[in-house]
């Protein structure tokens, strides 16, 4: 039976083979895996999975600590959570959003992680032009000169 680097590195051959696949890039860095992958938002999101003792994690990086509008930016991480399965927002040390996923190796599977890796780019397509708009804009109030 494989344990868990044999199933993701399986994956990640899968996804880097498939020409309709997004995944363009990966590499092994560090003892972690960078899976790199086109969107549409943006030009590319780099998912990082690493290998522990009883899981499998995700994570990938979505935009800076918001300098503005910090509520509103929060909520509506805190809305697009709940329509996740498998991958949630959350915040790094620095402030940074990602996007984060913890697999444990018992339920690991091939189907489990392409939905990971599914959801990543769901959510980066659904939720980053309006994240970095809330938290980069700089429009004024109306009314305001």
């Amino acid at each position: 039976m494989p344990g868990p680097r044999e199933i993701l590195l399986a994956a990640i051959e899968r996804w880097v083979a498939d020409p309709d696949s997004a995944v363009v890039y990966a590499e092994e860095v560090d003892g972690r895996w960078a899976i790199r992958m086109t969107q549409e938002t943006r030009d590319a999101t780099t998912v990082w999975w690493t290998i522990g003792e009883r899981t499998v994690s995700a994570e990938a990086y979505v935009m800076p600590a918001p300098p503005k509008a910090q509520d509103q930016v929060y909520r509506l991480c805190l809305v697009r959570n709940a329509s996740t399965f498998l991958v949630r927002f959350a915040l790094d040390p620095e402030g940074a959003i990602v996007l984060r996923s913890r697999i444990d190796n018992e339920t690991l599977s091939d189907r489990v992680l392409d939905l990971v890796l599914g959801e990543v780019y769901q959510q980066i397509e659904l939720s980053f032009a309006a994240l970095v708009r809330l938290a980069f804009s700089g429009s004024r109030k109306p009314g305001s000169t």
